[in-house]
């Protein structure tokens, strides 16, 4: 696999949105309108019971920003419209009426962590250690702190947002409440995924859009609060700071 996509597929009632990028799976932008819209569209499809969220390849679930992408941002407009990908994304996984299962398969940086926390229900392997590492690179993780911190609590997410060059393993995670269960090999990981989202199915529709709307109760400002907290983040990555460190990744 060597060109990103975007795919889904339907079987039984339950649609598996995959996303793939060959530099660890980042999401530049036009893989988060993709993602975005196929949410929102999986929302409003019938047929659809139940959504898994996935990323393609074997190693890293998500390598959150596209760093090739931050480092042609030039100006505030053109960063505060990469950022509300993101910011996209996590709504329209808030606002969609169905279940959505993540698969996270190894690690999860950044935004990636924010992906994953936005799922309804998270399953992952031993090998998905999460960072969020953007306070490395002189942003910090705004546009998906309130997803991480409605998983982790403000302590979790304080705590790997300050230490933002270490990895914490899949249990430390587990523990904190972003994952539901860690198993010890993909195979294993898939398998579980795929039983759970079958018994899903078999659920009564209303009662789960009903139920998710409860999840969700007191995001209702996120809509606002993402595009102000995309604002910080388009000024923050034109710092001198920022554009010191992120000609390293070059």
């Amino acid at each position: 696999m060597t060109q990103p996509y975007v795919k889904q597929d339907v079987n039984k009632g339950i649609l598996t949105i995959e996303f793939f990028h060959p530099a660890h799976n980042s999401l530049p932008g036009d893989i988060l309108a993709q993602l975005a819209n196929a949410i929102q569209e999986a929302g409003e499809n019938n047929d659809v019971k139940v959504i898994i969220l996935k990323s393609g390849g074997a190693r890293t679930f998500c390598a959150g920003a596209s760093f090739k992408e931050l480092i042609n941002i030039k100006d505030s407009e053109s960063g505060r419209i990469f950022f509300s990908g993101f910011a996209n994304v996590i709504n329209a996984m808030r606002k969609c009426p169905k279940f959505i299962i993540g698969r996270i398969q190894g690690k999860t940086v950044g935004g990636g962590v924010g992906v994953a926390s936005a799922t309804d229900y998270c399953m992952a392997s031993k090998f998905a250690a999460i960072k969020l590492s953007e306070l490395n690179v002189g942003i910090g993780p705004f546009v998906v702190g309130p997803a991480v911190e409605r998983k982790l609590g403000l302590t979790g997410m304080s705590q790997i947002a300050i230490d933002a060059n270490s990895f914490y393993d899949a249990e430390w995670a587990r523990q904190k409440g972003l994952y539901a269960q860690v198993y010890d090999s993909t195979e294993e990981l898939d398998e579980a995924v795929q039983a759970f989202a079958e018994n899903l199915c078999n659920y009564n529709p209303e009662a789960m859009r009903e139920m998710k709307k409860v999840m969700w109760t007191g995001t209702e400002d996120w809509d606002t609060l993402l595009a102000e907290r995309a604002v910080i983040s388009g000024r923050l990555v034109l710092s001198d700071f920022t554009k010191e460190k992120l000609k390293g990744f070059k």
